[in-house]
């Protein structure tokens, strides 16, 4: 494992910034405290901010040389809801807030690679350094993009990494095409009219007709989309009655569609509809369909996947860069993929033996209340920032070439 000795020399300062934005978790676009500590440390080491943009997002600006060739490096900054069983130095002091998906993390290695790129900018051109609020369900990615991060920052590819449990430490993955999953979300309100739980002739009862519902979904998934062809719809909550003697007026169902493409999208959220409004015909009530879109796909550019890989088998050797499998997590980068041409790869993160003293009875996965980045990946995930910023301004041409 090749990593640059000056970052590895940092990496404990660094690693203190870390454990602090983890004590101080911040949600989507509240992220004032963290914006603030990026910033200061971004201009202690001289390097230009711009701030406010998507609220409270972060860009330092890092140029060299005379070229016009510019690339973004993306870290997301946001915790998530949610109460953290961790008990060490570093857990959250803030009660429902937690920083259980490692952007604490992410944050720490693109400031670990500033520091490196202030001293030595062995790159021509410009390297923007991005940091995101709001991923987790704000779509921090498009609110920046709104407010014209692409043309006030222009820039011809952006790059994303995110810590991924499991894997060994110095292990990466990357792969072409769709990485993550399109996130939606569906509300569907059956009106019946209610009655005594005695008397069922006498109403018209939606419990069955959601029964009914939830069956037939599933078959969109078998036997409507290709088989080859991913797609998941999950009813997570069915919300109906107050008493057991009384049947209910209505019965409210919610759930989340994930797919790896826009048109089995359409195809899903077409036959939901379908589904839901004859159904509810067939037994006499009536029903409301929402159907909200959320995050689309991640989908890498593959000439830009194929070269991070090149850049982290330089680093850790080929046999420790793997096939990213996709998952149906969802990530608004994707937002990022759909503007510019770019790649979202993924660093080991570990089992959770890297834990101190003091964590949860749970393992150390994402969204999970025990999770703790693993410090250790800072010199590694900056080690590989730097030298994919400057693998790509030696040989852009070639890169898009390929």
């Amino acid at each position: 494992m090749k990593t640059i000795d000056s970052i590895v020399t940092q990496a404990a300062s660094i690693a203190a910034i870390r454990r602090d934005i983890h004590a101080h978790p911040e949600l989507c676009f509240k992220e004032v405290r963290t914006s603030d500590v990026v910033a200061k440390q971004l201009e202690a080491w001289g390097i230009p901010i711009h701030r406010g943009m998507g609220v409270t997002g972060v860009v330092g600006i890092l140029k060299n040389g005379t070229s016009d060739r510019a690339i973004g490096l993306r870290a997301d900054m946001d915790a998530l809801p949610m109460q953290e069983y961790n008990t060490f130095a570093h857990t959250s002091q803030h009660a429902g807030k937690m920083h259980a998906c490692g952007h604490d993390g992410h944050t720490a290695m693109l400031l670990a690679a500033a520091q490196h790129f202030a001293k030595n900018r062995n790159f021509d051109g410009t390297v923007y350094l991005i940091f995101q609020p709001a991923e987790e369900g704000g779509g921090g990615a498009r609110e920046m993009i709104k407010d014209g991060l692409f043309e006030k920052f222009p820039m011809d590819a952006v790059f994303g990494m995110h810590n991924w449990p499991g894997p060994q430490m110095g292990k990466f993955a990357v792969s072409a095409g769709p990485v993550m999953a399109s996130s939606n979300e569906f509300k569907i309100t059956i009106h019946g009219k209610g009655a005594h739980a005695a008397l069922p002739y006498l109403g018209l009862d939606p419990v069955p007709v959601a029964c009914q519902m939830v069956q037939a979904f599933q078959t969109i998934i078998s036997r409507n989309k290709k088989p080859i062809d991913a797609g998941v719809i999950s009813v997570t909550m069915i919300h109906a009655g107050e008493a057991t003697n009384v049947i209910p007026d209505s019965c409210e169902l919610q759930g989340t569609v994930r797919t790896f493409s826009t048109e089995v999208l359409d195809l899903i959220e077409k036959r939901m509809k379908e589904i839901a409004e004859h159904t509810s015909a067939a037994f006499g009530v009536s029903c409301d369909f929402a159907f909200k879109r959320n995050y689309p796909p991640t989908i890498n550019a593959p000439v830009e996947a194929a070269f991070c890989s090149k850049v982290m088998a330089s680093i850790v050797g080929s046999d420790n860069v793997e096939v990213q499998e996709p998952t149906m997590g969802a990530e608004d980068f994707a937002y990022m993929l759909m503007a510019k041409p770019g790649a979202y790869v993924f660093i080991a993160n570990g089992e959770g033996g890297h834990r101190d003293m003091g964590h949860g009875a749970g393992p150390c996965m994402l969204h999970n209340p025990s999770y703790d980045f693993n410090d250790e990946l800072i010199p590694l995930g900056a080690t590989y920032w730097v030298q994919l910023a400057e693998a790509w301004f030696k040989e852009p041409t070639a890169i898009r070439a390929a």
